[in-house]
């Protein structure tokens, strides 16, 4: 009689998650999914569905617990990845620090340990989400304008705004919008750093034995006809200077080993100031939305889906090393600038010749929204190009050579 196959938790089946689900399969692990959402696409692939809150943390531990799992995984997911460490860390399975892992998905508890450790900082200050206008005016007393306000417990710039006034008017609309997406009651304002380097640096990196070992730096495109604030891709490489390079990549492995992190891949915000000094927006506790890891994955040649399987399992037997590469790859979000009906993309040739994969989340005739969230994507386009400069030719001008067709009413 063959050996039962060891179980592993994972904590979300969104469209984007299915990929870890499908590599833990394929890695012969026997795969236990929770997700509140009925429609939720990774119930079809996994062994085992429960449709429960991963943000449950006791429900999840007692999931886990009657279904003998070895490991437990929240891919791609910010509110989940504290239920994973707490899951794990409770019953004795890989993970990194549940107190590192809280630093990490909440921005106050962030930005704290960034002023408590010594790190670059702007200055900012929490405030709760129940605070009127002119609580936030007085609390900005003191801060540079233009400063940002933003839910301390989201990701993907939901709920973000950058005030260049304290106008009553102003104020009341970031506070409308930051509340909307904070589960915790708890805002962050800050003041908003100057770029020196033009695009916020991006990308995820990957951590063994508390080193990081795998380098993902990538730069992030940017929709300025929706604001600016939302990721709509990346690009490789980075385009960043030897020095800037280098000294994103002290700062990384500095806060990684201050939070004691010990394996796992993590998404990195960061944006180089005009004094060259790079200054943390974030690093996430999981790995990168919108397929990042699929696209440096591409890049580098290691299966970094596979990767966050086999770590969460135990398994440290990949090698997960990769410093840099000749390849000139993107990835672009095709998405909607307002709500309506999507009718399909029309591709200009220029941009069609260098399309070598194509991620759909929306067929022509369903419903699309104004884009402000990763959740709210029609789909993704990963791009292969000849030369960086072609490249940023390119792309520079995406919003006329992509263009999702949006039939309003």
């Amino acid at each position: 009689m063959g050996r039962e196959p060891r179980s592993i938790l994972m904590l979300g089946g969104s469209r984007q998650q299915v990929v870890a689900i499908e590599a833990a399969k394929r890695l012969g692990y026997r795969t236990v999914l929770c997700d509140y959402l009925p429609d939720n696409p990774g119930q079809y692939h996994a062994d085992v569905f429960y449709q429960e809150s991963t943000t449950d943390r006791e429900l999840m531990l007692r999931i886990a617990e009657r279904e003998g799992v070895s490991g437990v995984l929240a891919y791609a997911s910010d509110p989940a990845a504290l239920t994973c460490a707490y899951v794990a860390e409770r019953l004795g399975l890989p993970t990194n620090p549940l107190a590192a892992v809280e630093v990490l998905s909440e921005k106050h508890l962030f930005r704290r340990h960034l002023h408590e450790q010594g790190f670059p900082c702007p200055r900012s200050t929490s405030v709760p989400a129940s605070s009127s206008a002119a609580d936030v005016a007085r609390a900005a007393e003191g801060m540079n304008l233009p400063v940002v306000l933003k839910p301390t417990d989201s990701s993907g710039s939901k709920g973000v705004s950058v005030l260049e006034s304290l106008g009553s008017v102003a104020l009341e609309g970031a506070l409308e919008a930051a509340r909307g997406f904070s589960r915790n009651g708890i805002l962050e304002l800050e003041e908003y750093i100057s770029y020196g380097f033009p695009r916020v640096v991006g990308g995820d990196v990957f951590v063994v034995d508390g080193r990081v070992t795998f380098w993902g730096l990538m730069s992030c495109l940017r929709d300025e006809e929706l604001g600016g604030l939302v990721p709509v891709g990346e690009i490789y490489p980075s385009g960043l200077s030897r020095e800037q390079d280098t000294a994103v990549r002290e700062q990384v492995q500095a806060l990684v080993s201050s939070l004691g992190i010990r394996f796992g891949e993590f998404n990195v915000e960061v944006i180089v100031g005009p004094d060259g000094v790079p200054y943390f927006l974030e690093l996430g506790a999981r790995a990168g939305g919108n397929m990042i890891p699929v696209q440096l994955s591409d890049i580098s040649g290691i299966d970094l889906v596979e990767a966050n399987v086999r770590c969460a399992m135990g398994d440290a037997s990949l090698d997960v090393s990769f410093d840099a590469s000749d390849a000139v790859i993107a990835t672009y979000v095709l998405h909607a600038r307002t709500d309506g009906v999507y009718r399909g993309t029309r591709l200009d040739p220029l941009i069609e010749r260098h399309v070598y994969r194509e991620v759909t989340y929306v067929e022509p005739g369903q419903s699309v929204e104004r884009f402000d969230g990763a959740n709210k994507a029609i789909g993704i386009l990963f791009l292969r190009f000849d030369t960086e400069e072609q490249m940023h030719d390119l792309l520079a001008r995406a919003n006329e050579l992509i263009v999702p067709i949006v039939e309003t009413a």
